[in-house]
């Protein structure tokens, strides 16, 4: 089954080499579509970083589960 972060790791380098193309045939130049193509690549990460973060799945899952008693 594929995951939210199999998505993002596809899309990274989709992002980056295809905005980068797509700038390219539009007709920018090449030393600006690159920085451009990173930049999405570099937003693509920072939302799987700081918005959905991996902790966020395995925090719920802990805390469905009552603690157990040590006694």
């Amino acid at each position: 089954m594929t995951g939210y972060y199999d998505i993002v790791l596809g899309l990274i380098p989709v992002a980056l080499l295809g905005i980068t193309a797509a700038l390219l045939v539009v007709g920018m130049s090449f030393t600006t579509a690159v920085p451009i193509g990173a930049f999405v690549a570099m937003g693509i990460i920072g939302h799987a970083m700081f918005v959905n973060t991996p902790a966020d799945a395995s925090d719920e899952a802990q805390s469905a589960r009552p603690p157990l008693n040590a006694d």
